[in-house]
């Protein structure tokens, strides 16, 4: 998150002024190991950087504080969680509070072979099981891979678990706050040619779960939430004032009996590079997006934009029915233009022109006004 001046800030910065220690077990970024200034902060270190490419499903390279190497045993989701309760272990006989960053490759795509490595029997067992109604309607890669990607999230589901059971053996679950969740998910190849950075839910919606102190009432929060609120909720369920700058909320809020949820935003931005230059804004019902005008469409960000898809997720939530350009559902491009435009400026970027996808007839079709701001 950035302070009004552009300063960069990060979550790391807020905790380690508050006498945290700080560790990373990394492995995404330069190839292989990283000097101390690239560290971001942290005190401890044992990662590698895009460690899809210094590593394989079965030998796991890390780089220590010294930038020696690391070899560790075992399945590479098995070694980075036994590396973890390892330090979680060691970190346990202190009274200084601590805040560990574990980043698994895993369910990631391993780049050199164009596979998702599962571990030995793993691919099997899930081979021809569940495919979800998207991929099995436009296909991608995901009859060749999906056995792997399965497999490869089961054996992460039972790593995460072990972790968990030692924070319990060390008696000290009831005072560590976890948070699990990615950085993205996954189309298979079904939106562009890859298998990510895309507007769809299949790219962006992200399995996000906290437990600990703050968190022990179980359920689920319907809000819409944001990366970029879970620094601040990540501090504040720490006791750390949030700071004035940072954007973002912190979900705390809504777990409380007393939250007012018409404060929440109803609405995500949405902003996605590499792939092609796109913005995109999702309400409960509605989502938008719009794409970088050819002539600036390798640029992180652009001037003109072009409308691209219009979802109405109430009716179809696998995203299959691109209803942008449809005269029937102009009122609803035009309010979501007003919103995606709005929270690009709120987030920093400056004005841009937005246009219009060529018209073509509704038909049937037709949107209730009431429910254009849904």
């Amino acid at each position: 998150f950035g302070t009004t001046t552009g300063e960069l800030l990060k979550l790391l910065d807020y905790l380690v002024a508050q006498g945290v220690e700080a560790a990373a077990m990394e492995s995404k970024g330069v190839v292989g190991a990283v000097s101390n200034e690239h560290r971001g902060g942290y005190q401890d270190w044992l990662a590698s950087n895009i460690l899809e490419f210094t590593s394989d499903a079965y030998q796991t390279r890390l780089f220590d504080e010294n930038n020696n190497a690391v070899d560790l045993p075992g399945y590479r989701v098995d070694a980075l969680a036994d590396a973890t309760i390892r330090y979680v272990a060691e970190r346990s006989k202190e009274t200084q509070p601590f805040f560990l960053f574990t980043s698994y490759v895993e369910p990631h795509h391993q780049n050199q072979v164009d596979d998702y490595l599962a571990p030995t029997g793993y691919r099997e067992r899930y081979s021809g099981r569940f495919t979800p109604p998207d991929l099995a309607a436009l296909g991608g890669s995901s009859a060749r891979h999906l056995g792997g990607y399965w497999g490869t999230i089961k054996r992460l589901d039972e790593a995460f678990g072990r972790v968990l059971e030692a924070l319990k053996s060390l008696g000290i679950e009831r005072n560590t706050i976890v948070l699990f969740t990615s950085d993205h998910g996954n189309h298979f190849r079904t939106r562009n040619a890859e298998y990510k950075r895309s507007c769809h839910e299949s790219s962006i919606r992200v399995p996000t779960a906290f437990c600990g102190p703050g968190f022990d009432g179980g359920g689920r929060v319907d809000e819409l939430v944001s990366l970029i609120d879970l620094p601040p909720t990540l501090l504040d369920a720490a006791g750390i004032d949030l700071p004035s700058a940072m954007q973002g909320r912190s979900i705390l809020q809504l777990l409380r009996q007393d939250a007012v949820s018409t404060d929440w935003p109803d609405e995500v931005l949405i902003q996605i590079s590499e792939s092609q230059t796109a913005r995109a804004c999702r309400t409960k019902r509605w989502k938008y997006a719009v794409t970088a005008a050819r002539e600036d469409a390798n640029a992180c960000g652009a001037e003109r934009y072009i409308e691209e898809f219009l979802y109405d997720l109430q009716h179809d939530p696998y995203e299959l029915n691109n209803l942008i350009g449809f005269d029937s559902h102009r009122a609803v491009a035009d309010r979501m233009k007003q919103r995606l435009t709005k929270r690009m400026m709120d987030a920093g970027e400056q004005k841009v022109s937005i246009d219009n996808a060529p018209s073509k007839p509704g038909g049937q079709r037709r949107v209730e006004k009431l429910k254009v701001d849904e």
